[in-house]
């Protein structure tokens, strides 16, 4: 397997370190983004382009649009010298206007124009594709025509970055196990409970994203908290702790495909029978849908979400919670959760075991308005400026019910969340799901005991 790890400095692919990964040196290119979006170009992106009426419709869902008002943000727009290239030379009509001379061509100067729509204006939350009444699915020919701008070069320098430290550390944010070796002894001494590494045989392996050990430490410290007394048997891996693949951000199969390799190791290296993906939409869209296609064959162990396990752990009678937050909660539903992985009553259960006064944002679960941080802008710190624009449509639906709190799970959307919400003044916490059910356990004599009370 070979993986293309980028540089803007050099214009080359980068030998990463300490990794068993053979890299080829190549330069970037105009061809050699032309070729990459010339293999996407599959049935379902033909059958797309062919069927679009030009509608529009996209637009009204898009919140870069909506809040905008500019129409370069329309999301078909954005997929244009793709559509070109498609033409030009996949259908009859292009192929009579190419030997003509009347063609368009797609040129470096046209990619480099498109790279900010791509990349800046798109969370690839899906809402698009959802509304498109001929049924074209818009982020999956985003994701496509990725690949094709990673090719020629054209990427933001900050998802350039995460990527080159995913490949070489194993973290987009380029965190090492020692980090997280930090965290897991702050978190043994305030539970006085184990958190087990490497252990054979544990039914879960457990992931983390980076921007949960940085941004909210309190996470690993819950799932700990949760395990223990729901008897669980579960691992932290120090070959792969990481959830967050930076190759499907960016556009790179190679390099998506090398860092879901990682997981799947470390997965037979413990024998483990199930992975769970932490409170990220993104990480497990990557490695539940993603990932099997870009390593080209099926897992031999499950993906889970922690809400489904812990929602499923709630069914089964194995979560005991007492008192409830009196206080009005509403929720926030990552994209990546809740529109493309179905993912919708589970949390809704959840807070049902733990807040007294919850109230729904008026559009939720499918039809969520996104956050507008998924989809590598988080990383893209080009975009920070329309990232907080496109948040005003999720600050007039939390507006809507005036909540006291937020509640989400997912460290980006949680991130973006308060950021946001600081933005605009709104004086309103957000909170992780999986740390509030943590808040709520009812304790038995055995954990009390574990903790030498």
């Amino acid at each position: 397997m070979t993986e293309a790890v980028l540089t803007r400095d050099t214009g080359a692919v980068e030998t990463p370190l300490e990794t068993p990964l053979e890299t080829p040196v190549e330069s970037f290119s105009l061809a050699r983004g032309l070729q990459a979006l010339r293999e996407e170009m599959d049935a379902p992106v033909a059958s797309f382009f062919s069927s679009c009426v030009h509608c529009g419709i996209c637009a009204t869902a898009c919140p870069f649009y909506v809040e905008t008002g500019d129409p370069k943000y329309t999301p078909i727009h954005k997929l244009e010298p793709m559509r070109i290239l498609w033409e030009n030379e996949f259908t009859l009509w292009g192929r009579i206007k190419t030997k003509l001379g009347w063609d368009k061509k797609v040129t470096d100067e046209m990619l480099a124009e498109w790279e900010p729509l791509l990349y800046d204006s798109c969370s690839m939350c899906g809402r698009c594709s959802m509304v498109c009444p001929v049924g074209n699915d818009i982020q999956y020919m985003i994701r496509k025509a990725r690949e094709g701008m990673v090719a020629s070069g054209h990427a933001p320098e900050g998802l350039v970055a995460a990527s080159v430290r995913a490949v070489k550390t194993g973290s987009p944010m380029g965190l090492q196990w020692k980090t997280l070796d930090v965290q897991i002894k702050h978190v043994e001494t305030s539970s006085g409970l184990e958190v087990p590494i490497d252990k054979q045989g544990a039914d879960y392996l457990v992931l983390l994203s980076s921007m949960e050990i940085i941004n909210f430490p309190e996470y690993l410290e819950a799932i700990t908290k949760i395990f223990a007394h729901a008897g669980v048997s579960w691992t932290l891996s120090q070959q792969c702790f990481e959830a967050t693949n930076a190759g499907i951000q960016i556009g790179s199969k190679d390099i998506a495909a090398a860092l879901v390799q990682r997981v799947v190791d470390a997965a037979a290296a413990l024998g483990v029978k199930n992975v769970i993906s932490p409170e990220c939409g993104h990480a497990y869209t990557a490695i539940r849908w993603e990932g099997p296609n870009a390593i080209k064959r099926a897992y031999p162990f499950k993906v889970f979400h922690i809400i489904e396990v812990l929602d499923q752990l709630r069914a089964e009678g194995r979560i005991k919670t007492e008192g409830k937050e009196d206080d009005r909660l509403s929720l926030h539903d990552p994209c990546n959760l809740a529109r493309k992985s179905g993912v919708i009553q589970q949390q809704r259960n959840l807070m049902d075991l733990v807040a007294e006064n919850f109230v729904d944002l008026k559009e939720h679960g499918k039809y969520q308005w996104c956050c507008g941080a998924g989809g590598g802008v988080s990383s893209n710190e080009r975009a920070e400026e329309l990232k907080m624009a496109a948040f005003k449509k999720k600050k007039a639906q939390i507006e809507e019910v005036s909540p006291d709190r937020m509640v989400t799970m997912c460290a980006t959307c949680r991130t973006q969340l308060e950021e946001g919400l600081e933005e605009y003044t709104m004086d309103i916490p957000v909170v992780g799901l999986t740390e509030l059910i943590a808040e709520h356990l009812v304790e038995s004599d055995e954990e009390r005991g574990v903790r030498g009370e």
